[in-house]
């Protein structure tokens, strides 16, 4: 890694931070017309990080420099971290008088889409702090989608590429340039948040707490405005099919939704991780409302809405949480811990492991038995109907594995803070997975994480990063090779 290539990476991040710096500007705007003095912190916020964005950028402009993985494993991380670091200016300087632990983690929280949080009292907070929180979410939406559609693929470590993976029988690319398949992208993830927005003012919501919801249903984040999350309008079941449909929506690729919305390509949806997906959403769904119904008595309907909405919430790794499920009895709660590991599709908003690892891991699977049976017969490894080429196999194979190994060693550190055992293995679980709540009495669906230790948040941090940037293009730059030239 030469000097110009940090210097190009350094100055892409200071740019990203100008135009965070103008999102400021707009709960500023929020809490100046509820006369709320944060709207102080905001735009001082907003000059601050304007300021020295703007002057990193002028100070590392130079000539551009040829774009390969290990530039694109550099500027990913510097983006995410940058962008988290200048989220939390504003919650460090609010009203809220957040230490710089909790600042963070409620900043990486948002961007990285997990949901996790330290603050109570959100049904009075001022309502600028509110939409920060939810921007921060959709701006992580959003970047989650270019990340798994343009990046990974690119930087050959996972990830369905749009141009890759499609219906054999698609032989031309639907969006030549990128420029407008990037827009396509932008309109889509726009027009379903005005969407979900309209909806739930139609069911109920205000429209401040319609506005805040949309933005992190679609970016499948789950903050919410109230401190009992969606239980706070856990009585109204229209609301919670709503929010299932969009969340089912935020977890299906993107660049599918592009395709059916711009060219019509109804051809498209047949991607088999979107079968996969629709499949353990509604198998967990229904199995989990039918064992209510028997344990608790209670109609059918609502216990289908309540888990459908828990589940959907849990798989996509939103985050919200109609009611406390840890209450349900131990098959409710053993499922929502499986339900943590599985996510949504690739391209999509959501975290998790997805969909699409497991068809070609279970592939995978398959094929290892067969030639138990044949030492000598050759199988090629498909999804759907195109096979996979070993590159993919390899990273998905290490994906998992390195997941798993993540996975306990952040369980052994936050265990390590003085966290009992199911604190920190749901924990660390929840923030790899980007799903938000844990189990248990502290972190679970009606908990909070205020109360761990700064030790264990900022674990908590790091485990959302790599969760959300795949974990490879977080460890490859902790790699002495990396940085040899």
């Amino acid at each position: 890694m030469n000097s110009q290539s940090l210097r190009a990476a350094i100055h892409i991040a200071a740019i990203f931070g100008i135009y965070l710096s103008l999102a400021m500007l707009v709960p500023a705007f929020v809490d100046f017309y509820f006369r709320n003095a944060d709207w102080q912190v905001f735009a001082l916020s907003a000059m601050f990080t304007g300021g020295m964005s703007l002057a990193t950028a002028l100070a590392t402009q130079g000539r551009r420099v040829t774009a390969n993985a290990r530039f694109g494993f550099l500027i990913v991380n510097l983006l995410w971290a940058t962008t988290a670091l200048f989220g939390a200016v504003p919650l460090m300087a609010s009203s809220l008088d957040l230490s710089l632990a909790d600042a963070v983690f409620e900043s990486v929280s948002a961007l990285t889409t997990t949901g996790s949080t330290v603050i109570s009292g959100l049904d009075t907070l001022p309502p600028g702090l509110l939409l920060w929180r939810s921007l921060l979410q959709w701006i992580g939406g959003l970047g989650v989608i270019v990340l798994g559609l343009l990046i990974l693929p690119f930087l050959n470590i996972g990830g369905v590429s749009y141009f890759k993976l499609e219906s054999s029988d698609i032989e031309d690319r639907p969006f030549e340039r990128l420029s407008v398949f990037i827009v396509s992208i932008l309109g889509i993830y726009s027009s379903l948040t005005f969407a979900c927005a309209i909806a739930y003012a139609a069911a109920g919501m205000s429209g401040f707490d319609a506005a805040n919801h949309a933005m992190t249903t679609l970016s499948t984040g789950g903050y919410s405005t109230h401190d009992a999350s969606f239980g706070f309008y856990g009585d109204n079941l229209p609301m919670l099919w709503i929010a299932s449909v969009f969340m089912f929506i935020g977890g299906l690729p993107f660049s599918i939704l592009a395709l059916l919305a711009f060219r019509g390509r109804l051809d498209a949806a047949r991607d088999p991780q979107i079968r996969a997906f629709a499949l353990y959403v509604a198998f967990f769904a229904v199995v989990v409302a039918i064992y209510l119904r028997v344990t608790t008595g209670a109609p059918f309907i609502e216990a289908l809405s309540h888990s459908i909405f828990n589940f959907v919430s849990i798989i996509t790794t939103t985050g919200y949480a109609s009611q406390d499920y840890s209450t349900w009895g131990a098959f409710a709660v053993a499922c929502a811990f499986i339900a943590t590991f599985l996510g949504g599709c690739s391209g999509s908003t959501a975290g998790g492991i997805k969909a699409y690892r497991f068809i070609i891991l279970f592939e995978l699977m398959s094929n290892g038995l067969r030639r138990l049976v044949y030492p000598s017969s050759v199988h090629t490894v498909r999804y759907g109907d195109r096979p996979v080429d070993d590159d993919m196999q390899r990273a998905v194979v290490l994906f998992i594995a390195s997941f798993f190994v993540i996975w306990g060693a952040a369980t052994v550190l936050l265990a390590g803070t003085g966290l009992d055992f199911m604190t920190a293995m749901t924990g660390a679980l929840t923030a790899l997975t980007n799903v938000g709540p844990g189990l248990g009495d502290v972190i679970g669906p009606a908990g909070n994480f205020a109360p761990l230790p700064d030790t264990a948040k900022w674990i908590l941090v790091l485990a959302m990063l790599l969760g959300r940037l795949e974990i490879l293009t977080v460890l490859v730059i902790f790699a002495p090779v990396f940085w040899r030239r």
